[in-house]
């Protein structure tokens, strides 16, 4: 789904309102209970049934915003209770997603509908190519409901385009069948399944499925005097139209003491990929994939087992940012800002970092407090990370960073997987059937395998506020503004 709509709106105005209050050091006050209604104030045109039940989301939204599980709402409480809540707690709150299933439309199970458009063609296509003969004509096509299969050739043969596909948005977006429908007929996530790419979360319509956010855990930090690294991620400065130097100018006045460029952890990964590609060629296995995307490693884990050895046991470029970051002052708090919940995910389990807030979370802070990041004046940067470590942020760039490290390139053979849909997912199985010994590779399949949980690589994000071809525009800048490589 495209990032310009109403769900991504009402997101980001409450993120928006939360930190206002928050740096306003009301965020426990009475003014949060006004927020519902200053967002839907009387006589306004209500989204759902009625403005109360428009209201009532709106509260339970807000709990998500403030990093609190929806399902531990209880509507006896004020928004109050629950800020208070938010600010007491000493580390994040397990599940990273909640389910607002007032909000779930209970969208009924995937099937084909016939749509005015029919014609009742003479050729009947429909009919004639349904294997179950679940289609018969009367003046227009009707479908058999216990008789289809769902194979969707009715609506591949149809002329007039009159047969359409009804999905259930999030369990079709859902690549490894983490969404099934409850008993209620409510969407609920197996977390045992789940890799949290997060793709549930932006295809929903009804923004049903949402992360918790840690900005409210950052914003307390800075406020309390702590020192906060900030480590930016490739993609984050593709958010942005402004220079590396202008962002970092902008955290620095959002009150964060160090900055760290993630890309300079992307330098690390490549070069230790790079060496541990060639050894792993040299002793004579099959392939290896690249390890930063871990919205990827966890489908491996969890789902292609097979492919487990194959996986590069370099860390993470997140994970040695903050490592230099803890290197460089131990007792600082570590944040890394990414477009992803799969990061968010790592970070629960990386020793090196404290907390992970989104390009959405960020784009928040910044207009909570004001800050115009293109209009500042520049930080005179040092010590700039490479080109290719910049890169990391696109599809294939991974891949292109490792290559230019090797000695030999004419070893590589190179394949990317460039989004984990069913496709991606169907890919990454037949290249642990390889590495099982089920096939046999093919000339053209690759030994070193780039894996991209999102279509076009982080730059498309499913917490990005920038549309992907003008945040690739953008990154284009970023990746000549670094060091040579």
């Amino acid at each position: 789904m495209n990032i310009n709509n109403n769900a991504s709106n009402v997101k980001r105005e409450l993120l928006v309102r939360i930190a206002k209050l928050q740096l306003e050091g009301e965020l426990d006050s009475r003014k949060i209970n006004k927020i519902p209604t200053e967002m839907r104030p009387a006589n306004s045109q209500p989204i759902g049934c009625c403005i109360y039940h428009d209201r009532e989301l709106l509260r339970m939204r807000l709990l998500a915003r403030m990093g609190i599980s929806v399902e531990n709402y209880n509507d006896l409480n004020d928004l109050d209770d629950y800020a208070r809540e938010a600010l007491e707690r000493k580390s994040p709150t397990w599940p990273m997603i909640t389910v607002l299933h007032e909000a779930c439309n209970g969208c009924v199970k995937q099937n084909f509908m016939v749509t005015n458009a029919c014609q009742g063609c003479f050729a009947r296509p429909c009919m004639m190519n349904c294997p179950k003969k679940a289609i018969h004509i009367v003046h227009h096509a009707h479908i058999d409901a216990d008789k289809c299969i769902h194979c969707g050739l009715c609506e591949q043969n149809c002329p007039y385009h009159a047969i359409i596909k009804i999905t259930v948005p999030c369990e079709a977006a859902c690549p490894v069948g983490a969404i099934s429908k409850g008993e209620d007929g409510h969407e609920v996530i197996d977390f045992h399944k789940c890799i949290y790419c997060g793709k549930c979360m932006t295809e929903c319509p009804f923004g049903a499925m949402m992360d918790k956010s840690q900005l409210v855990d950052v914003i307390k930090h800075i406020m309390k005097g702590s020192k906060v690294s900030v480590m930016y991620a490739p993609s984050i400065a593709s958010q942005f139209k402004c220079s590396a130097g202008q962002l970092e100018r902008g955290f620095e006045l959002l009150g964060f003491t160090t900055i760290y460029e993630v890309a300079a952890g992307a330098d690390i990964t490549a070069d230790r990929e790079a060496a541990e590609f060639t050894e792993r060629m040299k002793r004579g296995d099959k392939l290896m994939t690249t390890s930063c995307c871990s919205a990827y490693v966890r489908a491996v884990h969890i789902h292609v087992p097979d492919l487990n050895p194959c996986v590069s046991e370099t860390r993470s470029p997140m994970h040695y940012a903050a490592e230099l970051a803890k290197k460089d002052d131990p007792e600082c708090v570590t944040v890394f800002v990414g477009p992803c919940l799969a990061k968010r995910r790592e970070g629960f389990d990386d020793e090196f970092v404290d907390y992970v807030i989104t390009a959405e979370e960020l784009s928040a802070f910044f207009e909570a407090k004001g800050i115009q990041v293109g209009k500042l004046e520049a930080v005179k940067k040092e010590n700039i990370p490479t080109a290719s470590g910049r890169a990391f942020a696109r599809t294939g760039g991974v891949a292109e960073a490792v290559r230019c490290r090797l000695a030999d390139p004419s070893i590589l053979k190179l394949d990317v997987i460039n989004g984990l849909n069913k496709e991606g997912m169907k890919k990454l199985r037949y290249y642990g059937d390889i590495q099982a010994g089920r096939v046999e590779a093919k000339e053209e399949d690759g030994n070193l395998v780039e894996v991209m949980s999102c279509e076009g690589g982080c730059v498309a994000g499913p917490c990005v506020v920038q549309k992907v071809n003008l945040a690739n525009v953008q990154l284009d800048k970023y990746v000549k503004e670094g060091a040579s490589k």
